[in-house]
């Protein structure tokens, strides 16, 4: 019930046992055919202004933004469900799970993946592999994914950090959070705004220029580079812009984050000749 946790599936080889993804899982392509129990209620083609208000005023109402698919839980059982509780934008709350699978009768294991750092992102792929029952597999993952940040971090060695700012929306702007800033700096940067491990939050375009970086990182959650490009235009920036494809490499806590890294390192740090391919 969440892009990343589908990615880490597939990441541990156990896509023939996925019997469920959301309407945003579409990583590694193989994911699209899987049935669809998490729909948005969302109406689809809003602007980020537009996902802002529906956002705000729903959770203000209590209203849920996802649908989740039921009679689909009963006939299809599963033995374990990956949720988050981090966001109430992103899946399907695991309270929520819970009280459904509640009046289904089903007896799943809840896990909910919540985490706020990069080493937290790697905890998760190794606590889904501990309840697949396949350790040693999410154990594997992790370590090849430390072993590209630490090739990111000798290519980038005597080089100095670039003042940047990344941000995760753009109307308003919201300031990056979470595990965003840590990849800035695994990249060769330092976020002048962001605070790693922590949410992310709104802040104005008057602070954005008083922060003087060197270079914006537009990063909308959940959005692709081309998306993000067609948010920021008409925006006054203090700096040069690069938009990012953020739903893929920096929105999501999955093992793409290392790839993130290494993308941002380039952009950062142009000539490393790291190798960023998925």
């Amino acid at each position: 019930m969440l892009p990343a946790a589908t990615e880490i599936v597939y990441a541990l080889g156990l896509d023939d046992d996925l019997i469920g993804v959301t309407f945003e899982c579409d990583a590694p392509p193989d994911a699209r055919t899987k049935h669809v129990v998490v729909e948005s209620t969302l109406a689809a083609d809003l602007s980020a202004a537009e996902i802002d208000r529906e956002v705000r005023e729903r959770s203000a109402r209590g209203e849920p933004l996802t649908r989740l698919d039921v009679d689909y839980l009963r006939d299809v059982p599963p033995d374990v469900i990956l949720t988050q509780d981090l966001c109430q934008v992103c899946a399907v709350a695991a309270g929520d799970v819970d009280a459904a699978l509640s009046k289904l009768g089903c007896r799943a294991d809840v896990v909910s993946l919540d985490p706020h750092t990069i080493d937290d992102i790697f905890a998760t792929i190794i606590e889904v592999g501990r309840h697949a029952g396949v350790p040693d597999r999410g154990a594997a993952v992790v370590s090849q994914l430390r072993a590209r940040l630490a090739a990111v971090e000798r290519a980038l060695s005597g080089r100095a950090r670039v003042p940047t700012l990344a941000l995760e929306w753009t109307d308003p702007p919201f300031v990056a959070g979470h595990w965003l800033p840590e990849m800035v700096e695994a990249a060769g940067g330092i976020d002048v705004l962001g605070r790693a491990g922590e949410p992310s939050f709104e802040t104005t375009w008057e602070a954005v220029e008083a922060a003087t970086p060197e270079l914006v990182v537009l990063a909308p959650c959940g959005f692709d580079a081309q998306r993000a490009a067609r948010e920021a235009e008409g925006l006054t920036l203090p700096c040069p812009a690069v938009p990012v494809d953020a739903n893929a490499y920096f929105s999501r806590p999955s093992p793409r984050v290392a790839v993130g890294v290494e993308q941002l390192a380039g952009i950062l740090h142009p000539g490393l000749g790291l190798d960023s391919a998925a």
